[in-house]
């Protein structure tokens, strides 16, 4: 697999400007091109693993069915060879699941993007959630170091009466060395369309501290952790989702709050906070409630945060 099959199409001029020759391994060399492609299919009453291609350094080990609740989910974590996100990095995740397929993703421990400085580096995850599947993609808390520059673009394909849930937790950067919004470019896309194509919504993120305010009130406010978990379903009406989202957040104490996506096509949240355990343990509740009330089970303790 090259790098540009691996690369994004668009990469934002204000992460592109920083495009150089690494003086380390260079984009495209072993170990710099991360590929994960796993396709998942309901058989036997039990969502399986029956396609995989994986590249160092992404990998995963073998999927789990941990939940009693729900014992036909996949639990599937990403693991990657390597000790954070480098300079010239190139990822690419790609997930198809089925029809009627039960999935969750998430990372083995928090993303660290370190410092660069030549080039930058980029993750594109494609996720499609085939007709009446319940997929929840999760990921640990992405880290920016001082001087990064990363981006991320996510398409996401929601099937008819299919549901998804995505989440995403950034922290201002290595806080408890003092760092704050000490990364140079921090920037997002994130695209949901539905089974045919036609976009439901997008979120895109734009952090240059450099060259403009990355504190307000629509992003991390004055917080160091900021976390948002979107549900796309119609297994419950949006203003339900978003209700249940919000009482939820309520019952922290943190600063946050829910509302209706686009076209009543379910809810999204935000949660901010100033440590990254009190942010966890409010998502952690947040996803829960979404648990609870479209799935009528808990959200597994095993997976941390609480």
């Amino acid at each position: 697999m090259s790098a540009a099959y691996c690369a994004p199409e668009r990469v934002p001029p204000v992460v592109a400007r920083h495009a150089a020759v690494p003086d380390t391994l260079p984009v495209g060399s072993p170990g710099k091109v991360g590929v994960l492609e796993l396709g998942f299919d309901l058989i036997g009453g039990r969502t399986e693993l029956t396609r995989r291609f994986q590249k160092a350094p992404l990998h995963i080990a073998r999927p789990l069915f941990q939940d009693a609740a729900l014992p036909d989910m996949a639990y599937v974590m990403f693991l990657t060879s390597g000790g954070g996100v480098l300079q010239g990095d190139r990822y690419r995740i790609g997930l198809e699941c089925g029809r009627g397929t039960s999935a969750h993703f998430t990372t083995q421990t928090a993303t660290r993007v370190y410092r660069m400085e030549h080039d930058y580096a980029t993750q594109v995850v494609e996720l499609d959630a085939g007709p009446d599947s319940y997929v929840e993609y999760l990921p640990a808390t992405t880290i920016p170091f001082r001087d990064s520059r990363f981006y991320q673009h996510m398409s996401v394909t929601v099937g008819d009466r299919a549901t998804v849930v995505l989440g995403e937790k950034l922290m201002a950067g290595r806080l408890a060395r003092g760092e704050r919004h000490a990364y140079a470019a921090y920037c997002t896309d994130l695209e949901v369309r539905d089974g045919q194509g036609r976009l439901l919504f997008a979120d895109p993120l734009r952090l240059v501290p450099d060259e403009r305010t990355v504190t307000g009130p629509a992003v991390l406010d004055g917080f160091g952790v900021m976390a948002t978990l979107y549900v796309i379903t119609g297994a419950a009406s949006a203003g339900q989702v978003a209700d249940a989202m919000h009482a939820a957040i309520a019952a922290t104490g943190l600063r946050g709050g829910a509302s209706i996506l686009p076209g009543d096509r379910g809810a999204w949240a935000r949660i901010l906070g100033d440590r990254s355990p009190e942010v966890d343990a409010a998502f952690y509740r947040t996803w829960d409630a979404v648990r609870r009330l479209l799935l009528h089970v808990p959200a597994p303790d095993h997976h941390g945060g609480r």
